[in-house]
């Protein structure tokens, strides 16, 4: 192999591609730095470049590129680099995005924060979904527009210029002088986004967050097509729709799972769903209260992505403000719901509520019929009218057979829209789908939502679709028994370990219907002050973790990930899902999400060993 030939050497790798690269929705955490994220991976794929040699076994012990596949994945850092490669180009000026609006979106609100005029110049078209001017009205960016035959003809500008096409080889850029960005648009797969200038170095980091928080990176599956058009240089596939009747199946799935028989999406991810559902919101809030102040209340300790996403918003949108809800631990949901309403109904405001149940990490639910008395009951100004009832957010990934949607749920009559993150049990792992659903009072807020997951083409993809499509028949059956493992597991870490704190439903809340398979432990503690306690507790969440991934490998995984298809997840919230939580919000105990098929046995035993070790 020539070490010059990037491309050769990407055909090897293909040859030689782990299974994993193309079915892992979460990769192995440790071997993940996030503080070097893909920067570790591109400099030890770049080793075997210049090596020649190598292995699938190597492949697959290269560093995590990025704990969440939908940030980004060993084949979209294969791809990215390739191009790079064959383009002369720092690898991190390639990056391939799953949507075809949402890189030119990414540039728009980095200038819209820099105070930076934007030029977006197109050949023949732009994607079909760019609605400039919601993308004006709602999300705030500034730009115009411009229809070109020849990029090398654009004029100087006072500002930064995005170029648009639809090359007809895989890997194509056009460098012109004048040509900042540029945005690739392939149909079928998704878009190539290009940092032509070391100028614009520092938007990477700025438009890798968007695709970290507002869509995915293109998928597996479509970065291994488009790697394979890159090395055969053969003709790019023509565009199909989404195969209709697996989408209505999954959409028939969706209704019969939440009891609501109202309009269903169904994104890229849960935090394209969660996106389209705040930018929708807003649209609605813009269309119907112009001028009202709207009012996101998130907690300040969940999912990192919902809470970082959430501010992200504010940051862009004037009368959008993020209000705390502590929701956990030693705070009562309820009754912060309570206190931040009675505040917004002062303000005259538009309250989005956006709440976890079961809440994570601490794997809490609130009594649900205190829960509707304080949303539904009926508040008024500083100046005495009525406030606007609010819209409850509900992100139920870690309960989706939970229904909280039909006239008979507790929380009827409160406007609900609810979501679910489909990589976990909806898609058993296999995918990043996510998908969103109201109530029959929330129903009129979801063309709205819908326009919005249209605007920046998070559709989920045909291959997620059709995963969704096998594996949602089975989710309910799944989760029981996955449930009953881990009710088994915790019951045996109080036997064995009695004076740790275990975070689980109780059995009231389960004969509810509340059955996750997932549980936070927090372990006994020593040391003669707070500091040192606090230490020896992160100390001892490692070790458990290394001993059960080590004895058991081919089960237990030091992962994010939720409602897999098989074996025990082990991750620390803090330094995983929690990242860009404030530190004092954050959670240092140990995370467990048991599936339904694995070696709970073996399990027992290898806790009873790091029992016996204290």
């Amino acid at each position: 192999m020539k070490e010059k030939n990037p491309l050769e050497f990407v055909r090897t790798v293909i040859n030689q591609l782990p299974n994993d690269w193309l079915t892992l929705t979460t990769h192995r955490l440790d071997i993940y730095n996030e503080k070097k994220a893909k920067t570790e991976f591109v400099l030890s794929l770049d080793g075997l470049y210049k090596t020649g040699r190598f292995t699938s076994e190597q492949l697959l012990e290269l560093p995590t590129a990025y704990d969440y596949i939908r940030l980004g994945h060993p084949l979209s850092t294969v791809l990215e680099w390739a191009i790079a490669k064959d383009n002369d180009l720092p690898s991190e000026h390639v990056i391939s995005f799953s949507s075809k609006t949402t890189p030119i979106l990414a540039i728009l609100r980095k200038n819209l924060i820099s105070k930076r005029n934007t030029r977006i110049a197109y050949n023949k078209t732009l994607p079909s979904c760019f609605d400039a001017e919601t993308i004006r009205k709602v999300y705030g960016y500034r730009f115009e527009v411009v229809e070109i035959s020849d990029s090398h003809k654009l004029p100087s500008f006072d500002g930064t210029t995005v170029f648009v096409s639809s090359p007809p080889e895989m890997g194509a850029i056009d460098r012109a002088p004048e040509v900042d960005f540029h945005v690739a648009l392939y149909e079928s797969l998704g878009s190539i986004l290009t940092v032509n200038k070391t100028d614009y170095a520092a938007y990477i980091s700025e438009i890798q967050h968007v695709r970290r928080r507002e869509t995915i990176a293109m998928t597996p599956a479509n970065c291994l097509k488009a790697l394979e058009q890159l090395v055969n240089n053969t003709s790019l596939p023509e565009f199909k729709e989404t195969t209709s009747i697996l989408k209505e199946t999954v959409l028939g799935l969706i209704h019969e799972i939440t009891g609501a028989h109202t309009k269903a999406v169904i994104g890229s991810s849960g935090l394209s769903i969660q996106y389209a559902i705040m930018m929708g919101l807003i649209d609605e809030a813009m269309q119907h209260r112009p001028g009202k102040p709207i009012k996101i209340i998130v907690p300040p300790n969940c999912y990192g992505g919902t809470n970082d996403q959430a501010r992200r918003v504010a940051e862009c949108i004037a009368n959008v403000e993020i209000l705390d809800l502590p929701v956990d631990g030693q705070h009562n949901m309820v009754q912060s719901i309570d206190l931040v309403l009675d505040r917004v109904a002062l303000e005259d405001g538009i309250p989005y509520i956006i709440a976890e149940i079961p809440t994570n990490p601490r794997v809490e639910v609130p009594n649900l019929n205190d829960l509707h008395s304080v949303l539904a009951r009926k508040r008024y100004t500083s100046t005495g009218i009525q406030a606007i009832d609010p819209v409850f957010i509900l992100d139920q990934t870690f309960c989706p057979n939970v229904q909280f949607l039909p006239p008979t749920s507790p929380l009827s009559g409160i406007q609900i829209i609810s979501y679910v993150s489909g990589s976990k049990f909806p898609s058993g792992g296999k995918c990043t789908a996510g998908y969103c659903s109201a109530n029959a009072e929330a129903e009129h807020l979801m063309n709205n939502i819908e326009k919005h997951l249209f605007l920046c083409d998070n559709e989920a993809t045909d291959l997620q679709v059709e995963f969704l499509a096998g594996q949602m028949p089975s989710m309910n059956a799944r989760i029981q028994k996955a449930y009953v493992n881990t009710r088994s597991f915790v019951h045996y870490i109080m036997e064995t370990l009695p004076n740790a704190k275990i975070n689980f439903v109780s059995d009231e809340l389960a004969q509810q219907g509340f059955t996750p398979s997932v549980f936070s432990l927090d372990l006994p503690t020593k040391g003669d002050n707070p500091e040192d306690q606090e230490a020896y507790k992160r100390q001892l969440n490692q070790r458990l973790i290394d001993l059960m991934i080590t004895r058991i490998p081919n089960e237990s995984k030091y992962c994010v990930s939720y409602g897999q298809l098989k074996g025990c997840y082990w991750t620390i919230p803090a330094t995983s899902t929690q990242g860009t939580t404030k530190e004092g919000d954050k959670d240092y105990i140990v995370r467990v999400a048991l599936s339904h098929d694995m070696d709970l046995q073996k399990h027992k035993e290898v806790f009873a060993e790091f029992v016996a070790t204290l």
